[in-house]
């Protein structure tokens, strides 16, 4: 008899929006806003250990973001990175994912299309009904959806529509997300 070849874990990740989800958006009228600049950057207090709590269960974590800023010209793709420079040192992320682009582009990246989701997935053979989204805007939600992930809403009253579909959870921090993430994932293993 042959010798049975080991199984190989599926890649699990959970997706995170960045603003607002691991930095703190800027409100203006009800709807949230990225930081314009590194000084306005303010990373959520618990973001490195609800990050690390992810990791040690051996998720991927991945950002994905949408950047429109970039195609309207009032922002530029190297102050994205210097952004995301600065989380790396605090924050244990594996890739920043990101769209530049804005509705009219009509590219397949940006959220609420699961294109950076599905890029992600075949670079890394993640088992996506395996993993999660993690956002607080309907775009995150139905990303999400649309690629098979689990989803988590941070609902932090923004005056905006609502996801397509209801969340899988509606949460009101990104340690409750952690939390609510923690608790699935276990009982998955049972």
């Amino acid at each position: 008899m042959g010798i049975g070849k080991a199984l190989t874990p599926a890649v699990r990740a959970v997706f995170l929006d960045r603003d607002g989800v691991l930095n703190k958006a800027i409100v203006r009228d009800g709807k949230p806003y990225p930081p314009a600049s590194l000084a306005e950057m303010e990373i959520v207090e618990t973001a490195a250990r609800d990050l690390a709590r992810l990791k040690d269960l051996g998720f991927l974590l991945l950002v994905a973001t949408n950047q429109p800023d970039v195609s309207r010209g009032t922002t530029t793709l190297e102050t994205i990175h210097s952004f995301h420079d600065t989380m790396r040192q605090t924050l244990p992320v594996d890739e920043f994912l990101v769209c530049p682009h804005d509705d009219h582009d009509a590219c397949h990246c940006r959220k609420p299309l699961p294109g950076l989701l599905l890029d992600a997935q075949a670079r890394y053979g993640i088992d996506l009904a395996s993993s999660f989204m993690v956002g607080d805007r309907w775009r995150d939600i139905d990303a999400g959806r649309a690629a098979g992930c689990r989803t988590v809403l941070l609902d932090l009253n923004y005056r905006e529509r609502g996801p397509s579909l209801p969340p899988d959870a509606k949460v009101g921090s990104l340690q409750e997300a952690v939390d609510w993430i923690v608790r699935n994932t276990q009982r998955d293993s049972l």
